[in-house]
């Protein structure tokens, strides 16, 4: 018997509620069965279209969702009860699910028929992705409330996707990725066994629900073998630590999103077949093959990919499941000596780095240790790149190319959103706002505060507010009442990195100006504005400690203000801005006229996924170099930067020297 193809989904979102229906109404009939939803940042990180944080910000990096209004037009002509939705949303997780379970009540649909996945996995935001709110504590509250209310009441429903995808992103190996998702998902079913909220009985239907969301990279024989390893774990996680006896409840339930990290700008029409490489690893061993699948585009490296190229990678999927023999067979690698060595070997490996997670208090109490770990295996990773140990063809091998007739249009090959979004989205809040029961709101905020004042599960104020016609800002400030806010670890003090002799000629040029000058060269590394992807800032300020300089990075989620002052307090030499949402157009000249203001004269660097013509703008505002995916030698990258710092070291000094000069501002 031939099987079931798996569910073939692509990830996407963006500008407005509207725009967004319009796309996944095209995408479900060109063939997609189910829908994976991508969020803007500021309904990622629980703030309202209309706050300075999301400036720049709204409707970037997927959809603006605030509040049910907007909810009602994402998923118009959609029934939610033939619909499998997948919600990639984690701080704010309980918020979406409210609202999409009240649009459901408001379509008749019974609760029991809701069919989708929040992902809820908010131990990797704190890890590599960085939309979190609150605090680990009071995230695991919120965690475990929507995990026991959903298998009570939505009894479909994925209430987690514990989601290792985004730690290999951040440079975990794949020993790593094993062993940290399964850390993460036994922190979340020890905190629900520990709730009160599940009898012993319940428990083996939770851990029936936990679902996991993986990457999988080029290699994909050890991802392969990677993913049997994690269903052997999972079983035996299952068996032994939650006593589920009945082997359907055990089984490893995970989707996939084929790896990002890997995309290439510099020949981008490579990244087609390393996309069909990785689904493979996912899709070619039977007993371990993915549920659901959702591919990137081959040219994300290079900005928001088109329609056209989210169709590209479902035909990609759909070739594979109906024109392949694959699904007529069972699994192509029981019985290979090869494949089970490695298979023994990733266990072993992860089994021990796991109860090195779970001795240390397990994966909420280690969110510092870990993330040191896995800044040191991207920083490792990154260097294999740069030495040409590990290949990347068309980067640092065989970059000689003809032109493209993919990218040959500098404006024709990404998807550029409408500048008016953003202004559109604060005018349907306003009017949100103005025709709603305000009285109304504010007694369901009161009973969220109230709520999460005490152990209650919080989902049935939630899904109140969101009928009530509260906000994504509101629900999330109500809780930073009681819970306060979080600043996680940036993992970049204890790295260690072996200099090669590109990079120890910088740090000797660097060193050697530092005593000449006075004074340590400085570098400022910043993220402005609510990108949480800090894997390149983290690696950057690695390279520029290991290039001599020193270094000031406070993390991520930073105000141009902040970023300005601590620029004049810490009298930097370079500012080096990250950006990865496509905010760069407001957020880098509002940061340089705020350096300005603050009287930082420091030259300004910009790295990210800026396509060309962007590139241009910001050179126009004041930008003095800009890097991109395909700058990848940092130790080139730090050569430059030096002789920026070093150049403004020595005019900051001979201001200071000059009779009648305008004195600096004095160093803190």
């Amino acid at each position: 018997m031939t099987d079931r193809p798996w569910m073939m989904r692509t990830y996407s979102g963006h500008s407005s509620a509207r725009a967004s229906n319009e796309l996944y109404r095209s995408n479900l009939a060109k063939g997609q069965t189910g829908l994976s939803v991508a969020f803007d940042l500021p309904t990622q990180t629980g703030y309202d279209p209309d706050h300075p944080l999301a400036r720049g910000e709204v409707g970037k990096v997927g959809v603006p969702v605030p509040h049910l209004g907007e909810m009602r037009a994402l998923f118009d002509g959609i029934p939610l009860g033939d619909m499998n939705t997948s919600m990639t949303i984690n701080a704010t997780a309980m918020w979406l699910l409210a609202m999409y379970v009240a649009l459901a009540d408001e379509q008749g649909v019974d609760r029991t028929l809701l069919s989708g996945t929040t992902q809820n996995d908010i131990v990797k935001e704190y890890l590599s992705r960085g939309t979190f709110i609150f605090g680990p504590e009071a995230s695991r509250r919120l965690t475990v409330d929507l995990i026991t209310y959903t298998v009570r009441h939505i009894s479909r429903w994925n209430p987690i996707n514990v989601c290792p995808y985004h730690l290999q992103e951040a440079g975990a190996t794949a020993v790593q990725e094993l062993a940290y998702g399964l850390a993460t998902a036994v922190g979340v079913l020890d905190a629900v066994r520990d709730s009160g909220q599940v009898s012993a009985e319940e428990l083996p239907d939770v851990v029936g629900r936990i679902s996991f969301f993986v990457d999988v990279s080029t290699r994909f024989v050890e991802e392969m073998c990677k993913m049997r390893a994690f269903t052997r774990l999972w079983d035996r996680i299952c068996l032994e630590r939650y006593g589920v006896t009945d082997e359907k409840m055990r089984r490893f339930r995970y989707g996939v999103q084929v790896n990002s990290l890997g995309l290439t700008e510099a020949q981008p029409e490579n990244n087609v077949q390393r996309i069909v490489l990785e689904m493979l690893g996912v899709t070619l061993s039977r007993d371990a093959r993915a549920r659901a699948i959702q591919l990137p585009c081959w040219n994300e490296a290079l900005g928001l990919p088109r329609p056209w190229d989210q169709q590209w990678s479902l035909r990609m999927q759909q070739v594979l499941a109906y024109e392949t023999d694959l699904l007529d067979y069972g699994d192509l690698f029981d019985g290979s000596k090869v494949v089970e060595a490695k298979v023994d070997e990733l266990c072993d490996a992860a089994w021990a780095e796991l109860q090195w997670v779970l001795d240390g208090g397990g994966a909420f109490a280690m969110i510092d240790e870990v993330k040191g770990r896995l800044v040191q295996s991207n920083a490792e990773r990154v260097r294999r790149i740069e030495s040409g140990d590990t290949k990347v063809v068309g980067v640092n091998c065989y970059p000689e190319t003809e032109p493209s007739p993919l990218t040959g249009d500098e404006d024709g090959h990404i998807l550029e959103l409408d500048p008016a979004a953003e202004a559109e989205q604060l005018a349907h809040l306003e009017a949100w706002r103005a025709q709603r029961d305000a009285a109304a709101v504010e007694r369901a905020l009161e009973r969220v505060r109230a709520v999460a004042a005490t152990s209650e599960n919080l989902m049935e104020a939630s899904i109140e507010l969101a009928r009530a016609g509260g906000t994504v800002g509101e629900w999330a400030d109500a809780l930073r009442d009681v819970f306060g806010e979080y600043r996680a670890p940036t993992g970049v003090g204890g790295v260690a990195t072996s200099a090669h002799d590109e990079m120890l000629a910088v740090r000797d040029r660097v060193r050697a100006a530092s005593q000449a000058l006075g004074g340590p060269v400085r570098m400022l590394v910043g993220k402005p504005g609510l990108d949480g992807h800090s894997n390149g800032a983290e690696q950057v300020a690695v390279a520029a400690r290991d290039a001599g300089m020193e270094v000031v990075y406070q993390g991520i989620r930073l105000t141009p203000e902040q970023i300005a002052a601590a620029a004049r307090d810490e009298d930097v030499d370079v500012v080096g801005l990250s950006i990865l949402s496509g905010s760069h157009l407001v957020l880098v000249p509002e940061t340089i006229r705020r350096l300005h203001d603050a009287g930082v004269d420091a030259p300004v660097v910009v790295g990210g996924i800026i396509p060309a013509p962007d590139q241009a703008a910001l050179v126009a505002a004041g930008v003095a170099r800009v890097y991109t995916p395909k700058d990848y030698r940092l130790a080139q990258i730090m050569g430059d930067l030096a002789d920026l710092a070093i150049d403004h070291r020595r005019g900051a000094r001979t201001k200071v020297s000059t009779p009648g000069a305008d004195m600096p501002m004095e160093p803190s």
